[in-house]
């Protein structure tokens, strides 16, 4: 199975690809789509859309794993990230790739076992997990592997079947 892992935002989309095979993960590839402060919202919107295509095309994901949002006290954020989040997901359903969604929670507890982890744990796991030769900049790609890695070990068992209808 191919999984893209998606960490949404407006500035920076953290994405990584891996194959999962036999509980294994081999890594096809991972990044980040950036957008500039100074575009207008509809154009960021768009080189993400754009951008997500792309990778889309490239490596053709069976299922793309995105981090649901956490909402802090700055709605405005909120709002921006949860529209680009919005474009992510319309670019998944384009292309007919199935959507898994998980808390910030359920990836540290997937991926370091506790759910209350620190970033710097989530990227120390996700870069021994994948075997990477460093850490995955800038921190939102490691999110989006960390994203990715949940879904592998969650997203196929009974219950993560369950929790993704």
């Amino acid at each position: 199975m191919i999984i893209l892992g998606i960490d949404p935002g407006i500035a920076i989309v953290g994405w990584g690809v891996l194959e999962y095979k036999n509980t294994r993960f081999r890594v096809l590839g991972y990044g980040s789509i950036q957008t500039k402060a100074g575009l207008s919202p509809e154009e960021r919107l768009n080189q993400i859309f754009d951008g997500l295509n792309q990778i889309i095309e490239k490596y053709r994901p069976q299922v793309m794993a995105v981090e649901e949002l956490f909402w802090n006290t700055n709605q405005k954020t909120g709002i921006v990230v949860a529209e680009a989040r919005g474009v992510i997901l319309l670019a998944a359903r384009r292309h007919n790739i199935q959507i898994s969604e998980y808390t910030p929670l359920q990836v540290k507890q997937s991926v370091v076992g506790y759910g209350r982890a620190e970033k710097k744990q989530v990227i120390s796991m996700v870069t021994m997990i994948l075997g990477l030769a460093e850490a995955p900049k800038p921190d939102d790609t490691a999110d989006a592997l960390a994203v990715a890695v949940c879904h592998g070990h969650c997203g196929m068992s009974r219950i993560g079947q369950f929790y993704n209808k």
